[in-house]
């Protein structure tokens, strides 16, 4: 029996976008074909079998399903469903869609969103490796996510067993944001024992998924949402990875999406580094601490606002203390005077030279002659 419809704020092209992304054949990249031809999810909707027929990729069995989308998708059911769990539907045209996965060619066109997105969450490191993790993996993965949430970076993981369930825990025992990306949708959490992990990610970020509520977790779907841990990222971390780890998967993703990819080493000896190891052998940045992390990331798209107000712009900002930040805001992208910098730092010169020697060091500035430094 259908569920009464509940009211709701989503858009006529949202809801259409929903059907859409939901019927069976259509992946991300269907439907991007679909939108390129058609302009809006409406417009697909409403076309007809020979315009349809005219689409890559789009085959009798797709088309079949966009022109009897009512008889495969109940979109007041997911409403009402979404509605007493208070999960909210995003669609990629939507302004709280995050900027990071606007850019991939396969980027989810609906995310399900329990929890808050935030312009910080820009800020983000995936923290990914194996379930069986061994107990040198859960205490280094729990130390990295604490540090980075501590630097005020998010920490996006897979809310799986082992290394992921670790990083999401080590965020928010620091009292950071974290984000968990699901294999199957958030009516059928995976693993069951992490059910109250979710409510406290939810809390403190968020718990989302592309896949309509009631999806059952299989195998094939979670190599498909490791793109999304690596496209909200700046960066991945791979903490024991076998050899043939889904892990391997993300830093590959990772790399074709222009994000860095870190490893930490093992024991030689362990069978659970061995993924790590061979990253590292293919050009991987190796890592110790989150320095090395922060250090090797480059400008974001835009500067962000940070809890105590101040606009960061490189990830390695995060990394100073106020006698750094205070230099570093008064330095321009154009040529500016050391003279100029103890004016208005209100600092000492032999401060003031210290510490442009530390915001070089972190890539963050450049000298341009004995007397002159711009911004990065």
């Amino acid at each position: 029996m259908r569920p009464p419809a509940v009211p709701h704020r989503y858009s006529c092209e949202t809801l259409a976008a929903l059907k859409l992304a939901l019927l069976p054949g259509i992946g991300p990249r269907t439907m991007a074909a679909l939108l390129e031809r058609f302009g809006t999810a409406g417009d697909v909707l409403a076309a007809t079998r020979e315009q349809l027929s005219e689409v890559p990729r789009v085959g009798p069995k797709v088309i079949s399903a966009v022109r009897n989308a009512d008889a495969h998708v109940d979109v007041d059911a997911i409403l009402a469903w979404c509605e007493s769990h208070a999960v909210r539907i995003v669609a990629a045209a939507e302004a709280d869609y995050p900027q990071a996965l606007q850019t991939l060619p396969d980027a989810p066109p609906i995310l399900f969103v329990r929890g808050n997105l935030e312009l910080r969450d820009r800020l983000a490191i995936g923290i990914v490796g194996t379930r069986h993790a061994t107990q040198y993996g859960l205490n280094e993965a729990a130390r990295f996510a604490r540090e980075l949430a501590r630097a005020g970076v998010t920490v996006v993981s897979g809310m799986a067993r082992g290394i992921d369930g670790a990083a999401h825990r080590g965020a928010l025992e620091a009292g950071g944001r974290t984000i968990a990306v699901l294999g199957g949708g958030l009516g059928q959490l995976y693993p069951p024992e992490h059910v109250g992990l979710a409510d406290e990610i939810a809390a403190a970020g968020a718990v989302l998924s592309e896949y309509a509520p009631e999806a059952v977790p299989k195998g094939p779907m979670f190599p498909q949402r490791n793109r999304l841990i690596s496209g909200l990222s700046l960066g991945v971390l791979v903490i024991e990875a076998a050899d043939r780890s889904g892990s391997l998967i993300t830093a590959r993703h990772a790399a074709e999406q222009g994000r860095e990819v870190f490893a930490l080493p093992g024991p030689v000896t362990s069978r659970v580094s061995r993924g790590c190891h061979a990253l590292i052998r293919d050009g991987a940045r190796l890592v110790t601490s989150v320095d090395d992390i922060l250090e090797e990331l480059g400008p974001v798209a835009e500067a962000i606002p940070t809890d105590d107000g101040h606009q960061v712009r490189q990830p390695g900002e995060l990394l100073l203390n106020d006698q750094e930040r205070t230099v570093l805001e008064a330095i321009d992208t154009q040529a500016t005077s050391i003279d100029a910098l103890t004016r208005q730092s209100g600092l000492p010169i032999h401060r003031v030279l210290s510490t442009i020697s530390v915001l070089e060091t972190r890539r963050l500035i450049r000298r341009l002659s004995g007397q002159y430094v711009a911004r990065l």
